[in-house]
């Protein structure tokens, strides 16, 4: 059988991928699936790939908000069973269920057997830096996953310098490291939409925003800290997000009482619910300690929030000069940003502004296309 991507007659056919998509049906889809499906969105336009997803055992479809762009194969093992055969016997492939392929590409840290290609798409390696972070069975995961990777991809795809570092740093191969940023998906915000939002939510205060997962390595403890600085002040505190692992949430929530906020927890809302409240906020702060891109800063960015994030880390590396950058572990620094900007409304106007020209950078078309390459490297 002729492979999808083989020259006839001198034309190039269109390669067919296999693309790993479980992460969507994860309770905590988190960036893995945000950033996976941005890029698939974009991939699907193209004509110079054929994508197929692929997945684990599933009697019902993903949630609505991480619906897929592309055809899914499924293979017969339910998801802890596959990561686990996967990992540890290298078994089942790709293929059993896509057929032949001409490139698969791993999208999250289980790293899947195949015969073709294998390209991987490393996040972070956060877990590095602070072994206590994840679950028990967590680590021994992203370990197995990180030495696979290191093993078996022909290419591994970043979407950060920072994260390019990290990955030199822990014995990847410089040579087949290659930096893909992320895109932002900018959806047109109406006062009309804010002003909605903010009824629906009960936001009748000005309000910091944070957006992330519920877990230790997001900072919540220093942004709390810092918003205990602001006591007295007209302004709230919404945080978005899934309860991940390891955060007292509820304690650390407690901090605040006494001092004038209020703190408004959401939970997970789909992704067409942010962009107003990212449009509609006094300012986003991100103050998270390592991250291998950072989408929620981009996202804000994106939708007109003056933005406070962390230096030393990928999300500097997104934000630049159009955010105020903080140290993440000194909640002094966050509350004089965010104090910065609460007191400054030219400041607010100008981060507003220069943080949209600087997402226009950020497309997802660019994401495919960078992508794509790669595809075309490792299957010429």
């Amino acid at each position: 059988m002729r492979p999808a991507g083989a020259r006839i007659s001198g034309v190039e056919r269109r390669r067919r991928v296999a693309v790993t998509v479980e992460q969507c049906w994860h309770r905590v889809p988190g960036g893995t699936a945000t950033s996976t499906l941005g890029a698939l969105r974009a991939l699907a336009e193209r004509d110079d790939v054929d994508i197929v997803g692929v997945a684990a055992r599933h009697a019902e479809p993903p949630p609505a908000a991480f619906a897929l762009p592309v055809p899914v194969a499924h293979l017969p093992l339910p998801r802890l069973a596959l990561y686990e055969s996967w990992h540890a016997l290298r078994w089942p492939s790709v293929e059993r269920a896509t057929g032949p392929v001409d490139v698969v590409h791993g999208t999250a840290v289980a790293v899947p057997p195949t015969k073709a290609p294998l390209v991987m798409t490393i996040h972070d390696l956060a877990f590095l830096a602070d072994r206590s972070q994840p679950t028990r069975h967590g680590l021994r995961f992203f370990e197995r996953g990180t030495e696979l990777a290191r093993r078996h991809a022909q290419l591994v795809l970043v979407p950060s310098e920072a994260t390019a570092v990290e990955c030199r740093e822990h014995g990847f191969d410089a040579d087949r490291i290659r930096v893909v940023p992320w895109g932002v998906e900018v959806v047109p915000v109406s006062e009309e939409a804010v002003e909605a939002a903010r009824r629906e939510r009960g936001l009748d205060r000005p309000y910091v925003l944070f957006v992330g997962t519920m877990e230790p390595r997001k900072n919540l403890r220093g942004l709390i800290e810092a918003m205990v600085l602001l006591a007295g002040r007209e302004v709230d505190l919404v945080l978005v997000g899934p309860e991940g692992w390891n955060e007292d949430v509820a304690a650390l929530v407690g901090r605040l009482a006494g001092t004038g906020i209020a703190v408004h927890a959401l939970g997970f809302l789909p992704p067409d619910d942010l962009p107003p409240l990212f449009a509609g906020c006094a300012a986003f702060c991100f103050p998270s300690r390592r991250e291998g891109f950072g989408m929620p800063v981009l996202e804000a960015m994106a939708h007109g929030a003056p933005v406070v994030t962390s230096s030393g880390t990928a999300t500097a590396e997104v934000a630049g000069d159009d955010a105020l950058l903080v140290d993440p572990d000194d909640h002094e620094a966050i509350a004089e940003a965010l104090a910065r900007i609460l007191d400054d409304p030219a400041l607010a106007d100008d981060l507003r502004a220069r943080g949209r020209v600087r997402a226009e950078a950020y497309t997802w078309d660019r994401t495919a296309e960078a992508t794509a390459a790669a595809y075309a490297e490792v299957a010429p």
